[in-house]
Parts: structure tokens; C-alpha cells; sequence
């Protein structure tokens, strides 16, 4: 505790001696070392982790460990999340972006860890997942928390968020401008940034503890590729359709099988066994969804495809290239089942590394149809590679982070045209049958996370609650009119709520209504004889960007706002809304 005390007051007198600027870059060096070094951290205990469960461990039928293992992950990490962390399982960069946009980018110091356990329990034992999401997850709460400690602004908190994220997928990948790139395009979609230096260093800090700390075959790294020919070029485009289509197929897929095990009415455990049972038949089925992945995609790019099959079921074949063929196909198709029971049943896990899975196994399967059908210098391990930055980017909606991943990892810059025509037909497929990541959609129509639309952005960080009139006036539907007289002579509100006795509202007044009878000895009977029903209603779990639009479409500037049970809550004003988010435009200019 005296050591955390002292940093702490070391910081913060730096936090007062250094400029904004300054300041910001050495805390992106601190978050990027801390979240890099939890980067390097889970890789490396998931890859101990294989390599016992592989290496050391004795079964007489190497069947067996593909049958226990990826069952007791999902089965194991559920209960530690009910038992440690209280239920509490959000996961996923959804999360994050939820954060960002309605909570102020302030995130829980349990993710901190919360994801690295859990993660490294289901992933490490056979889990069908990546381990890219905790990664950003638990930078992007390294600095978050960081920024709450020493007091840091919204933006700047954001910034610090985003900068531990990027430098989690940087010592994932040892890919600083893949890390980057994440972060601009899916973290701080919607955010308007001047400073982004931090962004750099942070990113740098992570890819070098990545370097430094990780052993050869833990990196993400292919070394063996062909020069870029532009001869080859038809079959780039091809991949590219075929990436995009699979990359639609594996996140419809995704829905499906989130939809279903969420119609069940299972508890926990038996969700996470249920998932943990397909995930193991699985695996003993397809041997290469045992864990990330990557060693499979490594093969690939060496011709090693028979040591892939050799451990599966296929091997009671004869392997010929029918046998290649339908294997690879299956592959494919399952991969997208295996990643979503894993993730949904229970366990911890991301897209990334099943994408980049899928993508690198369409490319081989693309290149050796190619090869069978008498195509000559078929670039083999090019297809590969492009084919995981192709799936990778229909899947996350990220050309760039694509593209820049596989050029880092495979230090392919010649490889770029053909990243970018893969990546970018791929992405223009996805966009075509969805506008946003169908897992972010129904955040994203519901406001809870940002968009490219910046004005809808502004007005969700605003809360309704905040321009209800806590002073609205309500008067009873059985009120003799004369007291309704005498409240609105004691009253500077122009809106009336009527309501019933148990606040029910049944309709509303206003001063103009009553005007034409101040002065007239003959007045209504009743107050049901003038009150007019309200030309909408608001609800309180509306956004602000709904109520707007409400007021557009009802041509007014005042509505009553009522709870589900149609109890009135008080009435909202359309100028006020907009003096609000015109204070918020401001701030953020």
C-alpha cells in the first residue's frame, strides 16, 4: 500500500508540473506497459496451458483431452463467474462501447482481471475463441481506471481507454498499427479526437513487451509467403467475395445460436454444460478447434495439411483430395458453431482469432480447388493470408485493423493491394447486408452506443431525466373548474397535466385553452368539456434523439412524459433539449 501511495503521489505531482499534452503522453506509456504486459501475461498461461494439457499430460487415447478439457472450460469458467465475480459476465467489446457512450467511459476495476481469468480458463482448455477481446477489454479498463484515479476528463478518459485497448491487441499480435486501427475504428467510432499520440505510444509500449516477453511460437508471426504478382489478381477478387459471404454467414450463425441457448430456460451451469458437450464433440470431430487456432493456420501456410487431418476422424479415410476438400468445408461451416456455443454457453472469448481461423482456412481451401483444377502458381500461402484479413474484416466491420494485422504479422507490405482489394470487398459485402455489426445492432438502434452519426451521439450521452420539469403541475380530473381557475392564477406554468387519482394521465390544458374563458361569466361545467389529449407521449426510457424527432413530427414544444404504467411523470420541453445539447456541442468543440 506505501508503494501504490507514493506512486500515486509522484503521478499526481507530475500531473501538476507537466502540460496537459505532456502528462497524457506518459500516462499512454504507463497504461500501454501495463495493459501489454496483461496481454503478454494471458497469452503466455494459455499457451502453458496447451502445452501441459498437449505435452505432459499422459492419455492412452489422445481422444480423451478433447472430450474433458473444452467441456471444463466452458463448465468452469461459468463457475467462476457466479462464484467470484457475482454473476457479473459482460464481456465483449460491446461492452466497452457501452461504456463509452453511457457511461462516461468509465469502467469497472474488476475487468481489470476479471477478463484475463476467465478467458485464459476457457480458451486455454480447449475453448473455440480468441483471446484479442479480454485482451482489449482489460486494457481498455486498465485505462479507464487509470484515468478515474488521477481525475482525467470525459475525453481524456476515453483516450486512455482506447489507448489500453490498443495496446492489448498490439502485444496480442505484435502489430502496433493494428492496435491503432482498432481502436479509431471500432472503440472511437463516433468520437471526434485531436489527440491521438497517446494512441501511438501506447500502442508501441504493448508491441514491444510483446517482442521482448514472448516466445517464438507464442507470436503471431508467418514467415514464409510469395512476392505479390499481379497476374494473380482474379484470384484476390474471388477471396474476397467468398470472405465477405462467410463472414455474413458466420455472424448469422452467431445470432442463431445466441438466440437459442437464450430461449432456453436453462440456469447457468446447465447452459455451460449443454455448450460445453457440443463444444467437445466438436473437437474430437475437428481436432483444430481446440483452442485459438493458430498452429492450424500456421500449417497451412507451411503445406503441412496433413498433420491437421491425421488427428481427426477423417483419418479413417483414405486422404486423397476429395477428403482434403470436405474436410476444409467442414471446417468452415462448424467453426462458426464452435466459436458461438463457447462464447454463449458460458465462456470467455472473441471473434478475432475464429475469424482469422475461418479466413485462413477458405484461403487454403480456395488455393488448393484452384491447384485441382489444373491453375499453375497458385500463390498458396498469399491466399492464406489475405483470406484471414478478409474474414477478419466482414466479421469486426475493420478493413483497416485487417489489413494491418496481417501486414505486421507477416511482414507482407508488398501484400498490401491484394490486403486491401480482400478486405475491402469484404467489408463492402457486410455493409451491404447490414449497415452495423449485427452484435452491435441492437445497441446501436437502441442508443446505447455510438454511431457515425455524431448529433445522435451527442444527444445519447444526455439524460432524459435531466429536462423532465421536476415542477410540473398536474390537476385532478374531478377538480370543480373553478379551482382549476384559481390553481393556473396562483401557477407560472403555461402546461397542465389532468390525472386521476391514482396520477393516471388522462390528458392535458394549457393557458391558451383557458384564456377564451377567464372573462366569461358562462365556463365549462367540467374540465373534461376542454381538456385535449396530448398529440403523443413520451415514455421514460425513450432517447432523446426519439423524443426529437416526436417533436418534429407532432409540430410542438412541450410533452407530458409518462412511466409504462401511464403514470405521469412531468412534462419535457423541446428547448430545452436543444439548449442542452448545444452546451454539449460546445463543450466537445
Amino acid at each position: 500500500m506505501e508503494k501504490a501511495r507514493s506512486y500515486e503521489i509522484v503521478l499526481f505531482w507530475l500531473k501538476e508540473k507537466l502540460g496537459r499534452n505532456q502528462f497524457l503522453i506518459l500516462s499512454g506509456i504507463l497504461v500501454g506497459l501495463t495493459a501489454g504486459l496483461a496481454g503478454v501475461l494471458l497469452k503466455t498461461i494459455v499457451h502453458n496451458i496447451h502445452y501441459f494439457i498437449t505435452q505432459k499430460l499422459y492419455f492412452e487415447y489422445q481422444i480423451l483431452f478433447y472430450i474433458i478439457f473444452p467441456f471444463a472450460g466452458i463448465v468452469l469458467t461459468t463457475m467462476i463467474v457466479l462464484a467470484i465475480f457475482k454473476g457479473q459476465d459482460r464481456k465483449g467489446i460491446g461492452a466497452i462501447l457501452y461504456e463509452i457512450a453511457k457511461n462516461s467511459s468509465i469502467v469497472a476495476s474488476v475487468k481489470m482481471y476479471s477478463q484475463i481469468i476467465q478467458s485464459a480458463v476457457t480458451v486455454g482448455l480447449g475453448g473455440s475463441a480468441g483471446l484479442e477481446s479480454p485482451i482489449a477489454v482489460t486494457g481498455a479498463a486498465i485505462g479507464s481506471n487509470y484515468a478515474q484515479t488521477y481525475q482525467l476528463t470525459y475525453k481524456e478518459r476515453t483516450l486512455l481507454l482506447a489507448a489500453g485497448a490498443t495496446a492489448g491487441i498490439a502485444s496480442a499480435f505484435n502489430a502496433p498499427i493494428a492496435g491503432i486501427m482498432f481502436a479509431f475504428e471500432i472503440l472511437l467510432t463516433g468520437v471526434v479526437f485531436t489527440d491521438f499520440i497517446p494512441l501511438v505510444v501506447a500502442a508501441v509500449c504493448g508491441s514491444l513487451l510483446s517482442r521482448i516477453l514472448l516466445q517464438e511460437d507464442v507470436l503471431f508471426r508467418f514467415y514464409t509467403r510469395d512476392s505479390f504478382n499481379y497476374l494473380n489478381t482474379p484470384y484476390y477478387f474471388i477471396l474476397g467475395i467468398i470472405t465477405g459471404l462467410y463472414a455474413r454467414y458466420f455472424l448469422f450463425i452467431s445470432q442463431k445460436v445466441e438466440h437459442f441457448i437464450n430461449s432456453r430456460n436453462f440456469s447457468k451451469i446447465k447452459t455451460a454444460m449443454f455448450g460445453g458437450v457440443v463444444l467437445s464433440v466438436l473437437c474430437v470431430l475437428f481436432p483444430p478447434f481446440f483452442g485459438e487456432g493458430y498452429d492450424t493456420v500456421k500449417a497451412y501456410t507451411a503445406g503441412n495439411i496433413n498433420s491437421i487431418i491425421e488427428n481427426s476422424f477423417f483419418r479413417y479415410f483414405e486422404i486423397r483430395e476429395w477428403t482434403i476438400i470436405i474436410f476444409l468445408i467442414f471446417l468452415c461451416l462448424l467453426k462458426a458453431f464452435a466459436t458461438s456455443f463457447t462464447i454463449f454457453s458460458g465462456g470467455n472469448g472473441g471473434n478475432f482469432a475464429p475469424s482469422l481461423f475461418a479466413g485462413g482456412t477458405l484461403g487454403f481451401l480456395f488455393s488448393f480447388i484452384c491447384q485441382q483444377l489444373g491453375f499453375h502458381d497458385v500463390p498458396v500461402t498469399n491466399l492464406v493470408l489475405v483470406g484471414m484479413a478478409g474474414a477478419l474484416s466482414g466479421v469486426l466491420y475493420a478493413p483497416l485493423t485487417a489489413i494491418f494485422l496481417i501486414a505486421e504479422s507477416s511482414f507482407g507490405y508488398d501484400l498490401f493491394i491484394p490486403l486491401m482489394i480482400v478486405s475491402v470487398i469484404s467489408y463492402i459485402i457486410a455493409k451491404w447486408f447490414s449497415s452495423i455489426s449485427p452484435e452491435l445492432k441492437t445497441l446501436a438502434e437502441e442508443g446505447k452506443i455510438f454511431t457515425n452519426r455524431h448529433d445522435q451521439n451527442l444527444l445519447s450521452t444526455l439524460n432524459i431525466r435531466d429536462f423532465i420539469d421536476p415542477k410540473s403541475r398536474t390537476i385532478q380530473i374531478d377538480a370543480g373548474i373553478e379551482k382549476v381557475f384559481d390553481l393556473i392564477k396562483d401557477s407560472r406554468k403555461n402546461n397542465f397535466a389532468i390525472v386521476n387519482e391514482e396520477n393516471t394521465l388522462k390528458g392535458f390544458l394549457t393557458i391558451d385553452d383557458l384564456r377564451p374563458y377567464l372573462f366569461k361569466e358562462e365556463k365549462p361545467e367540467s374540465i373534461k368539456e376542454i381538456m385535449k389529449i396530448p398529440p403523443a407521449l413520451i415514455r421514460e426510457n425513450d432517447s432523446l434523439y426519439q423524443i426529437l424527432q416526436v417533436f418534429d413530427d407532432t409540430d410542438t414544444w412541450n410533452l407530458p412524459v409518462i412511466r409504462d404504467d401511464n403514470k405521469f411523470v412531468g412534462f419535457i420541453s423541446k428547448s430545452a433539449i436543444l439548449t442542452g445539447y448545444r452546451k454539449l456541442l460546445k463543450d466537445y468543440s
